[in-house]
């Protein structure tokens, strides 16, 4: 599993691929050229992964309850694997903010959701928070650990809910055009609300449509003001 990093210096921003993507997507699709300057001054330090979805949420052939369960080791190797090494390539432990669009988005908050004591914020771009259209109405315990909209409606333990409360980096970005699903982020916002959970809900124009361009006009102003 390779881990490529960009930058010298700066809060670490673990981002995750959309769909089936590999670690280099953020790079081929020109997202770090325009990251570039906030890298260079060493105001963040970039770390990206692979996904596994195409062996997991979106393996189709599967049984959902086996997809969920592979996930778990995908969740593993982010948080015994990933996590350490860049506690290790910062020289310090915390402070981690997680990105990605479209079901990057979904990973880098249900990430910080699931653990809140390893990641401090996120910046979730374009997402969908609901497993049902991977998985339909099949629902297992595994599954329902991985679906913010399940199970955040549920959350009621101090140890997640005073951890989350304490964040000020969730931040929540959609358009509203072609592809978007803005209502996706909408309820989210209201369920992080029912729970005193602090964020920002932040939704583009309906010219802002799924795709790179966007994502490559949201990233730069949240690294030029949210940080």
């Amino acid at each position: 599993m390779p881990i490529a990093v960009y930058g010298h210096y700066g809060f670490p921003l673990l981002m995750f691929p959309t769909a089936a993507a590999d670690f280099e997507e953020y790079e081929r699709f020109y997202l770090l050229s325009v990251m570039r300057p906030w890298i260079d001054a060493g105001k963040v330090k970039v770390y990206s992964i692979d996904s596994v979805n195409s062996h997991t949420w979106m393996n189709t052939r599967a049984h959902p309850g086996d997809r969920a369960y592979k996930h778990g080791f995908y969740d593993s190797y982010v948080t015994k694997e990933v996590v350490p090494f860049i506690w290790n390539q910062q020289g310090q432990r915390g402070g981690i903010i997680t990105s990605g669009a479209s079901m990057g988005a979904f990973h880098a908050m249900n990430f910080l959701l699931k653990h809140p004591d390893l990641f401090d914020g996120t910046i979730s771009m374009s997402g969908a928070y609901d497993l049902k259209p991977w998985v339909g109405e099949y629902m297992d315990e595994n599954i329902y650990f991985n679906s913010p909209f399940a199970y955040l409606k549920n959350l009621n333990d101090p140890w997640y809910l005073n951890r989350l409360r304490s964040k000020r980096h969730i931040h929540i970005l959609t358009g509203q055009g072609d592809y978007e699903a803005p209502g996706q982020s909408k309820h989210l916002s209201w369920l992080l609300s029912q729970k005193g959970i602090p964020h920002n809900l932040d939704l583009w124009g309906h010219d802002m449509r799924h795709d790179w361009t966007t994502w490559r006009r949201m990233m730069p102003l949240y690294l030029e003001h949210a940080f």
